[in-house]
Formats: C-alpha cells, sequence, structure tokens
C-alpha cells in the first residue's frame, strides 16, 4: 500500500472519528482538507514520498468552489426550500387532513392512511424533512393519538411518510446528486417519481394490514362524519391547490418546458400565492420563511464548500483510485458489488447525514458502477432510496429527533423506534424491488425522451 493510500484512508476514518465530536461538518471538512494537503505537500517535497500532492494541485480548490458557486442548478435549492417552507405556512395541510380524515375516517386506520397521503403530497410540495415530519406530527398525531391509535403505529406513521420528501421530486437531494454527478436533474426527477410512490403504497398497505389484524391498534372514531357527496367536493377542492402546484413544477420539468431551475422559480412564486389566497402571507411569515430558507441553504452551501476541498485533497492522494479497486477486488460479480456499495451505504447511515454521504461517497463509487455497465440514473435512484433511510435509522436518525421535539410527553423516544422499524423493512423492500426491477426507474425517462 502507497504512501497516499495510507493517507486517503486516514483521512476518511478521521472524518467519521470526527463528525461525533458535534463540530460543524463543513469545518471538518474543510479542515481535514487543509490539514492534509499541508501533509501531502511536506511529504511529496520534504521527504520525497510520491503522493500526487503539491501546491499547483491544491489550488485547484479554487476553482472549484468558484464552479460550485456558480453552477445555475443549484439556483433551484433555495427556491424548492423557499417553497416547501412557505406551504407549510399556507394552511393548506390543515385543510387537507381536516377533510381526509372526514373521508377515511370510516375505515380501520383511516386516520393514519389520511397522514400517508398527505404526506405523499407534501413529499412532492416540500421536499424538506424537517418540515414535513413536524407539520404531520402537528396535524396527524394528537389526532390519532385521541382517537386510540397505538403510539407506535402513529409515531411510525408520521415519521416514515415524512422522509418521503427527500425521494419524490422535486426532491434537493436529487438535485445535490444530479450536481456531483453531472447528469440532468430531469432524470432524476423522473426515475424516482414511481419508486416514491411504490414506498408510499407500501406504507399505506402495512397500515390497512397492521390495522386489521390489529382492530385495536388503529379503531375506528364513533363520531364520524357520513360520506357524502359534499365530503368529496370539499376533498376536492383541498387537494386542487397542491396538485396544481405539483402538475405547474414537476409537469413543466416532465415536458420540457421550464428547466428545474426555472421550475423551482415557479414553486416559490405559486407556494407565496397560495398563502396569499389563504390569508396566511403577511411580512411576519415572509420574513420568518426568508430567514430559514437563508440559513437552510448556508448550511446545505457550507458543506458543499467543505466536502469539495475535502474530495479534491482525497482524489489528489488517490482515494478514488484506493476505492475503486478495493470494490473490483470484491470476490463478487458485478451486481454483488452494486449490494455492497449499498450495504456500505446503509450502515453509514446511521452515523452519517445524507448530504455528507451524498457528497463524499457517491462521487466515489459512481465510477466503480459506471465501469460495470449500470445505469446511472437507476443506480442513483437506488442510492437515494438506501440514504431515506437515514432518516430512521438510530443514532442520527433525524427524522425520529425531529419527531420527539413536538410529540406529547407520552410518546417516548423508544416507542418512536419501536414504530419506525417495520417501516425500516418497508423501505429495504422497496430497495429490493427497485433493485430486481430497473424498469421501476427506467421506464419514465425512456418514455420522456
Amino acid at each position: 500500500m502507497s504512501t497516499g493510500d495510507i493517507l486517503s484512508l486516514l483521512m476518511f476514518f478521521s472524518f467519521i472519528l470526527l463528525i461525533f465530536t458535534g463540530f460543524p461538518v463543513a469545518w471538518v471538512l474543510g479542515g481535514l482538507a487543509v490539514i492534509f494537503t499541508a501533509i501531502g505537500i511536506i511529504l511529496e517535497v520534504d521527504f520525497n514520498l510520491s503522493v500526487q500532492m503539491d501546491w499547483q494541485y491544491s489550488s485547484l480548490i479554487v476553482d472549484r468552489i468558484w464552479d460550485v458557486m456558480n453552477n445555475w442548478v443549484l439556483v433551484a435549492l433555495p427556491m424548492f426550500i423557499f417553497m416547501g417552507l412557505m406551504l407549510d405556512r399556507s394552511g393548506i395541510a390543515q385543510r387537507l387532513m381536516d377533510n381526509f380524515v372526514k373521508l377515511f375516517g370510516g375505515v380501520r386506520g383511516g386516520m393514519a392512511i389520511a397522514v400517508a397521503i398527505i404526506g405523499i403530497l407534501l413529499a412532492a410540495t416540500t421536499g424538506i424533512i424537517g418540515a414535513s415530519v413536524v407539520l404531520l406530527a402537528l396535524l396527524g398525531l394528537p389526532r390519532m393519538l385521541d382517537s386510540g391509535y397505538k403510539p407506535e403505529l402513529a409515531a411510525g406513521t408520521v415519521c416514515a411518510v415524512g422522509t418521503l420528501g427527500i425521494l419524490i421530486p422535486p426532491s434537493i437531494m436529487l438535485v445535490l446528486m444530479a450536481d456531483r454527478l453531472a447528469i440532468p436533474v430531469g432524470d432524476l426527477f423522473l426515475g424516482a417519481l414511481f419508486p416514491g410512490l411504490l414506498l408510499g403504497g407500501l406504507f399505506v398497505l402495512y397500515i390497512l394490514a397492521y390495522a386489521y389484524f390489529n382492530p385495536e391498534a388503529a379503531p375506528v372514531p364513533e363520531n364520524r362524519a357520513p360520506v357524502n357527496a359534499r365530503l368529496f367536493l370539499d376533498v376536492c377542492i383541498a387537494i386542487l391547490a397542491p396538485v396544481g402546484l405539483i402538475i405547474a413544477v414537476l409537469g413543466s420539468i416532465f415536458f420540457g418546458i421550464a428547466t428545474p431551475t426555472e421550475a423551482a422559480g415557479v414553486g416559490a412564486f405559486g407556494a407565496t400565492l397560495l398563502a396569499a389566497a389563504n390569508k396566511q402571507l403577511d411580512l411576519q411569515v415572509l420574513k420568518a420563511v426568508l430567514r430559514e430558507t437563508s440559513r437552510t441553504t448556508a448550511y446545505i452551501f457550507a458543506i458543499f464548500i467543505g466536502a469539495t476541498a475535502y474530495s479534491l485533497v482525497l482524489r489528489g492522494l488517490g482515494g478514488d483510485a484506493l476505492i475503486s479497486d478495493l470494490l473490483l477486488s470484491i470476490p463478487f460479480d458485478a451486481t454483488g458489488i452494486v449490494i455492497t456499495i449499498l450495504l456500505f451505504t446503509f450502515l453509514l447511515g446511521f452515523f452519517l447525514d445524507w448530504i455528507e454521504i451524498t457528497l463524499i461517497v457517491l462521487p466515489l463509487v459512481s465510477p466503480v458502477v459506471l465501469s460495470l455497465g449500470f445505469d446511472i440514473v437507476w443506480f442513483t435512484v437506488l442510492f437515494a432510496v438506501c440514504l431515506q433511510t437515514s432518516f430512521l435509522t438510530p443514532p442520527v436518525g433525524f427524522a425520529i429527533f425531529y419527531l420527539k421535539g413536538v410529540a406529547p410527553d407520552s410518546v417516548t423516544i423508544s416507542m418512536i423506534y419501536r414504530g419506525v422499524i417495520p417501516f425500516i423493512i418497508l423501505q429495504l423492500v422497496g430497495l429490493v424491488t427497485i433493485f430486481v426491477w430497473q424498469g421501476i426507474v427506467t421506464w419514465l425517462p425512456a418514455q420522456a425522451y
């Protein structure tokens, strides 16, 4: 093993260890880039050890960071974030919850199904996990608990459905992945649509089956409103606004009318109009949404810049070649290597956030997958589904802590952990299904072109 390989491994494992210190991830990534650049130059210049690192190579970091900040694709990020936050303030979700609870009130597990369907709609309009989980928890969790639902089922449903926003387009994770892999965002949006709906469908089927075999865990409310034509009309009116926004954003991308960046602008403007139409828009709301959008965007871009420097130095030390050699040396065929990558990603999700894994691991393994002859859009969607589980897996399951922050004291952290386990299994079932039937991902992009 060469000196560069040793430094690459030290750099990678230093990152893993420093994450647990609680120090900001962006500073960890940037700091490690500076430290290992200095180490590489000292070994190269003073000790004549070939580690492919010198001052000329390290100066490329400035160009790479400029490319990040000058990327028009990434302009979509703050606008999609703004759209999601503004929709959360618009009052649309409250109307949907009221009407869907009445519509599915006569079905055992109907409230959980209502939460699941609203979560799917929110996923196609927000893409922000924290906002979706908190909103669904505030709207749906008290109702389910007051109706006698088992806390594990109620908490698990809110957590799992809230994570769909990271997969169902428009997803900020897919925007980042497309940028890292230099593939069209529209291709990933098209490819991820059916897998996201598949997971949502699996969640609904599980809730129905669980409620059927455990009637006491999801009782039917006694004083439920009758289902009539007026109720159907109210549901259609309530669902019209979010569906119209989804069509405006995703439809303009899918049919080639607008780029993802332009569609993000349409979505942000449309969400603002919906908030105004529902009389939820004022100066305070606008300031709060803009402030939160700025904070979230700054957080993501800070990690982006740190990861850009980190990845470049890691490549300079030969880390990409080391990862490629290690994967190709595994005594498996091409399919086995992809499974190994996904398993490794799933395990990393227990400890790392999706942003770090996307920016660091994905660019390292994607060239190997391409060399094995696999479709890069299919693999990227698989990778995204795998990362979605990271929001539910302890100890760093962010959706769990988002929920605990707003849940009643009667809902303990152990209840939430038990509640999400079946949904993690369902996500893995969905992952296997997508792995076996690649057409779930590749069919829609093929039809679009």
